[in-house]
């Protein structure tokens, strides 16, 4: 009987601490959730109110200073401007939970359109160059922490922060001037304008993800030498398990945490990068239509890719919320 009971007594215990757990789970996805709903609804009120901060008469700026009164008082009711200001907050709201963005002032399509035929390729590039900088830049990080591991290879070491500090530090945009003239320009081995085909996408993929790649092979390389250093790797190369067990299976998962979240910022980062390196190279995606509205005086359509942009930054930082808070429950608790 008293056997019984004290093996009881770790169930007993166990079950307060799961439901704390679950407990602490479930407030912190639900504070996760309330604040993306808020950044969200600023969001739309940023570019809502981006319309109204252009000097004078937005209208007028953008159909130019010879366009007749009655096509401007038009356009105005067509864009709802002639109404009090909080209608207008409240209609563009309600347009945009609807995917209404309203018509082009340049080409009279409806924005949604132009955003729904562009936005594909705005989103392969960017997720392409995303997994080109992920599958080059952990397996270096792991690489140059497993070189480097208790203060060996100095000059491995000197060079490994060398080369991916330099470029990790080199702007998107001058990489992918450098890239055009050597591969484009110089040596002609990829296109250098449009999207023609699986060659048109080496390029501005490179340019996108050179720096991403080294500043990930960076993060992971500092995180795996913490790792390298535990007390459990220690033991698995005492019972001289396979290097490849050693870092795949015991290292890589207990980097995931830091890794997952640079990812996302990465990631972020990424989609923003699009603008330069899409009127770069002429791609048809949303940065080329948002540089081109905006020397457009294109307001509609520079307020949806804006919000689309944002919004999407922002869903991809609450994913990763949700991916960390599955992988590392413990840091649910301590928020909690």
């Amino acid at each position: 009987m008293r056997r019984r009971d004290v093996t009881a007594a770790p169930a007993s215990v166990e079950a307060p601490t799961r439901w704390w757990i679950d407990r602490s789970r479930s407030a912190y996805l639900a504070r996760r959730l309330l604040r993306l709903v808020v950044s969200l609804l600023l969001l739309l009120t940023i570019t809502f109110a981006m319309i109204h901060l252009v000097p004078g008469d937005p209208v007028r700026t953008a159909l130019g200073a010879t366009a007749p009164a009655q096509l401007v008082e038009q356009r105005r009711a067509q864009l709802g401007l002639d109404k009090p200001i909080w209608q207008q907050y409240a209609d563009y709201v309600d347009r945009a939970v609807h995917g209404d963005f309203g018509t082009s002032l340049t080409s009279d399509e409806p924005v949604s359109e132009i955003v729904g035929t562009r936005l594909p390729t705005t989103l392969r590039l960017a997720g392409l160059s995303f997994l080109v900088a992920v599958l080059v830049g952990v397996p270096l990080g792991i690489l140059g922490a497993a070189l480097t591991r208790g203060g060996r290879r100095r000059y491995t070491e000197l060079a490994f922060t060398t080369a991916t500090g330099t470029f990790a530090s080199i702007p998107s945009f001058l990489l992918a001037v450098a890239l055009i003239y050597l591969f484009g320009i110089h040596w002609r081995v990829f296109p250098v304008a449009e999207e023609s085909g699986v060659s048109s996408y080496v390029l501005p993929i490179a340019a996108l993800a050179i720096g991403p790649a080294a500043a990930l092979a960076r993060i992971v390389r500092v995180e795996g030498l913490k790792v390298l250093e535990q007390d459990y790797i220690r033991t698995a190369r005492g019972k001289r398990l396979p290097a490849r067990l050693i870092y795949l299976r015991h290292a890589l998962p207990n980097m995931l945490t830091a890794t997952l979240t640079i990812s996302g910022l990465l990631l972020g980062g990424l989609i923003a990068g699009t603008v330069l390196i899409e009127t770069i190279f002429a791609w048809p995606g949303l940065g080329g239509t948002l540089v081109s509205s905006v020397i457009d005086k294109d307001y509609p359509t520079v307020q949806a890719i804006a919000l689309i942009f944002g919004a999407l930054i922002l869903l991809i930082n609450f994913v990763v919320d949700v991916l960390l808070s599955a992988i590392d429950p413990q840091s649910t608790i301590l928020e909690w």
